[in-house]
């Protein structure tokens, strides 16, 4: 069992019988709340009922895809945050980033190993009571969300506003490759147009001012967070 402050609600979406029953037996003997979904239709309507912490989703499904039962939910005000997962037979790099595309927090290619799963599931949710924090401490870097400042080894770092936004997304999940549609989305807004470079420059700035390498870049894809 799990630490009962980590726990949610999940619910899991696949059209396999036998891989829903694997997942939500193992789900609930590691303490979370979970319902299941056989498509995207019917996984939309138990989502506003259920009201889920984590969403997982198959990407292969018949009718309704995952990617675009995902669309479907992040244009519900209450589900734009919702944790995504992303489950698929497809262990290949366009599916991944069509999931992160869409926003998704994490992606697990099957066959299921249900220890990996449960443990993959901790961390999302570990995350997600770290990002209710108004600081959010990695190593000797604090980030305080409610006064919009930067410290490093105990001393401030002045950053612009959109260098903190940028630094504060990447820093939010370690380790995640954020894409640069996503990072133009998130800290720019759809309704700002600006160039690739734009995110270049910002993320040079904050390398400078913090005076260590923190953000990575993964050519041709995006940046992620690296202590």
């Amino acid at each position: 069992m799990i630490d009962q402050a980590v726990a949610g609600k999940i619910l899991v979406v696949d059209d396999e019988l036998d891989i829903l029953e694997i997942i939500s037996y193992n789900l609930k003997s590691a303490g979370y709340d979970t319902v299941t979904a056989k498509d995207g239709s019917e996984a939309i309507q138990k989502a506003k009922i259920f009201r889920p912490d984590l969403i997982m989703l198959d990407i292969m499904m018949p009718n309704k895809n995952g990617i675009d039962t995902c669309r479907e939910i992040r244009k519900i005000p209450e589900f734009r945050d919702t944790m995504v997962l992303f489950l698929t037979a497809l262990n290949d790099e366009k599916s991944e980033i069509d999931g992160l595309n869409m926003g998704a927090d994490d992606y697990i290619a099957k066959p299921i190993k249900p220890k990996l799963l449960v443990s993959r599931i901790n961390a999302l949710f570990r995350r997600l009571h770290k990002t209710e924090e108004t600081q959010l401490q990695l190593g000797d870097l604090i980030i305080d969300r409610e006064k919009f400042t930067v410290s490093y080894k105990g001393q401030e770092i002045i950053l612009a506003k959109k260098e903190f936004e940028l630094l504060q997304l990447l820093a939010s999940k370690p380790g995640r490759v954020f894409l640069r549609n996503e990072i133009l989305n998130q800290v720019w807004g759809t309704e700002v147009i600006v160039g690739d470079r734009t995110i270049d420059v910002h993320i040079r700035k904050i390398r400078q001012k913090i005076g260590i390498d923190l953000i990575t870049t993964v050519k041709g894809v995006g940046y992620k967070f690296e202590m």
